[in-house]
C-alpha cells in the first residue's frame, strides 16, 4: 500500500515513514532496510558508512556559517517488533505494512506499526534531505537488532564520530525528556523434556485478548502474561481433570508481554465435555479477576478427532509448570531516587516446546548493574536445580543520569519557549542504546525524545500525527539553537 500518509505529509517526515514501512524490517532482518538508507545517502551525495552488523551512520555538513559549532548525532534503529493479530496473514519477511488513518493516529493494519523506530528515521531522513534547516555537522547513526538486545550499538565502530551531542529519537511521550535509561540482558533457560503416545481427543486452546505490551514501559499497568496465566490453568485443570499436553508455546519477543498462549490437550474421550466444561468455568473465573485490567480476555476451545499424540510426560510438565509459576517475573524494586520509577523487573516473554526442550526467554532490566546480576542469578540457579542450562545474551548498560547537561538545558528552555510549560525531565524503564553510545564516547551528552505513541510493542500500536509534527518542529528548532550557542 502506498501514498495512503499523502495527505498528512508534513516536510516529508510521513513520506519518508510511509517508504520504510514498505520495506521489512523485522529484528534480525535488517539487510533490506540498510540497503534502503545506504541507497539514500548514496542518491543524495552524502558520506555514508555500514558495517558488517549492518547499521548505517549518514553524514550532513553543518549549514554553511555554522561548520565551527560542535556536531550532533541524531540516533534510532530500523529494527521493529513484528507482532500481529493471530487471524491476520501479514508476513512480515516480504509483506508491506498496510497503514491506515484514524482521525489523528495512524496505525496498521492488525499488526505492530513500527513507530518504535521508524519516526526516529523519518525524522533523520527529512532534515537529511532538505536544506532548509540549520543544523550543526550532523552524523545520524541507525542501528541495528535493537529491539532484541541492543546488538547493533554494541557492535558499533564511533572512532571517526564526531559528536558532543547526541539526540536519541526512541521515546515515545511528547511532554517527557529522558534523561537515563535501565540496562538489560537476554536471559534464556532450557529444560529437558520427554515425551510419550497418548490416545485422546484433543482439544486446541487459545488464550487470547490480553493487552500484551513493552516489557519495560507497560509492567507498571497490570498486564496480565499470557503465559503464567496458562500454567495458572493447567495447573486448576489437574485438580480434578484428566488430560496430557501435547504442545505448549506463547509469546513472540522476549521485551513484549505474551498477550496470545496455544496448547493442545489430549484427554480421555470420556472426559471431554468434564474438561471443557472446567475450562469454560475458568474463563469466567479469569474474566472476573481480570474485568478491568483485561477486558477482552477470552479462551476458545476447538475439538479435534480421536487419535494417538505424543505428549508431554507428567514429569516434564511439572517441571515446566513449577518453573513458570515459581520463577519471578514483573516488577522487583522500585526506585528509591525518582518516584514511580520502576528500577528491577524481568519478563518472561517467550515459551515453547519442542521434541527435546521447552524453552524460556526473558528480558532482564535494571537501572542497578548488581541487582540485574542478581535476577539473572536466580534465573540461573531454578533452572540448574530443575536439570536445564541457562544462558545470557545480548548484555547492555543503563544509561546514568548526567547532572551537568548542556543539551537538556536548551532542550527544556526551548520547550518552555514552545509550549509554555515544563517538560517532564525522567528515566525510562527500557532498554536505549544511550548507554552503549556513552561507553564508547565518553563525555557524550544525551537526551532523548519522541513523538506520542500508544500500545507499542502490540498490533494496537499507533502514532499521533500531530504529536509527530510538533515533536519534528521542536528537534530542528533545537538543531537551530544549537547553531547559536
Amino acid at each position: 500500500m502506498t501514498d495512503v500518509l499523502k495527505d498528512i505529509d508534513y516536510k516529508k517526515v510521513f513520506h519518508f515513514f510511509e517508504e520504510i514501512s514498505n520495506v521489512p524490517r523485522g529484528s534480525r532482518y535488517n539487510k533490506e532496510i540498510s540497503e534502503y538508507l545506504v541507497k539514500f545517502a548514496k542518491e543524495r551525495g552524502l558520506q555514508y558508512e555500514q558495517d558488517e552488523a549492518l547499521n548505517v551512520v549518514i553524514i550532513k555538513d553543518a549549514t554553511k556559517g555554522y561548520e565551527d559549532k560542535d556536531a550532533v548525532i541524531l540516533q534510532g534503529h530500523m529494527d521493529m517488533v513484528c507482532l500481529k493479530d493471530p487471524d491476520s496473514a501479514h508476513d512480515f519477511l516480504k509483506d508491506p505494512l498496510s497503514l491506515h488513518i484514524d482521525g489523528d493516529f495512524i496505525h496498521a493494519d492488525k499488526t505492530t506499526l513500527g513507530g518504535d523506530n521508524g519516526i526516529a528515521i523519518a525524522y533523520a531522513l527529512a532534515i537529511l534531505d532538505s536544506d532548509e534547516f540549520v543544523h550543526p555537522r550532523l552524523e545520524v547513526i541507525i542501528t541495528t537488532d535493537e529491539e532484541i538486545g541492543l546488538l547493533g550499538a554494541t557492535a558499533l565502530d564511533t572512532s571517526s564520530l564526531k559528536a558532543k551531542y547526541m539526540i536519541n529519537l526512541d521515546s515515545e511521550e511528547e511532554s517527557s525528556i529522558l534523561v537515563g535509561c535501565a540496562g538489560g540482558l537476554t536471559a534464556v533457560s532450557e529444560l529437558p523434556i520427554s515425551y510419550e503416545s497418548v490416545e485422546g481427543v484433543k482439544l486446541d486452546v487459545v488464550l487470547t485478548g490480553l493487552q500484551g505490551g513493552h516489557s519495560g514501559i507497560d509492567c507498571v499497568k497490570n498486564r496480565t502474561n499470557a503465559t503464567l496465566l496458562t500454567a495458572r490453568m493447567l495447573y486448576d485443570l489437574q485438580k480434578d481433570c484428566t488430560f496430557s499436553v501435547s504442545v505448549m508455546d506463547s509469546g513472540e519477543k522476549d521485551n513484549a508481554i505474551p498477550s496470545v498462549s496455544r496448547l493442545s490437550l489430549v484427554i480421555p474421550e470420556a472426559e471431554v465435555d468434564k474438561v471443557v466444561k472446567r475450562i469454560e468455568g475458568l474463563k469466567e473465573i479469569y474474566k472476573e479477576e481480570m474485568v478491568t485490567s483485561e477486558p477482552d480476555f477470552t479462551i476458545t476451545i476447538t475439538k479435534q478427532e480421536n487419535n494417538v499424540y505424543s505428549c508431554i510426560k507428567a514429569e516434564s510438565l511439572e517441571r515446566i509448570l513449577l518453573y513458570i509459576t515459581y520463577q519471578p517475573n514483573g516488577i522487583q524494586t522500585m526506585s528509591a531516587d525518582i518516584p514511580g520509577l520502576v528500577e528491577s523487573s524481568l519478563n518472561l516473554g517467550i515459551f515453547n516446546t519442542n521434541s527435546e526442550r521447552a524453552l524460556f526467554s526473558y528480558s532482564v532490566r535494571s537501572s542497578v548493574a548488581s541487582y540485574k546480576s542478581y535476577m539473572s542469578d536466580k534465573l540461573a540457579n531454578f533452572t540448574k536445580v530443575l536439570g536445564g542450562t541457562y544462558h545470557t545474551e545480548g548484555e547492555y548498560p543503563a544509561w546514568a543520569y548526567k547532572h551537568d547537561s548542556k543539551l537538556r538545558d536548551i532542550f527544556v528552555e526551548l520547550y518552555k519557549e514552545e509550549f509554555g510549560r515544563e517538560p517532564i525531565i525522567e528515566a525510562i524503564h527500557a532498554g536505549l542504546e544511550c548507554g552503549i553510545l556513552a561507553d564508547k564516547m565518553p563525555g557524550l551528552d544525551i537526551v532523548s525524545i519522541g513523538p506520542d505513541m500508544f500500545d507499542v510493542h502490540t498490533p494496537k500500536e499507533r502514532l499521533s500525527i500531530s504529536s509527530t509534527v510538533r515533536v519534528f518542529d521542536y528537534l530542528v528548532k533545537v538543531l537551530a539553537r544549537l547553531c547559536n550557542e
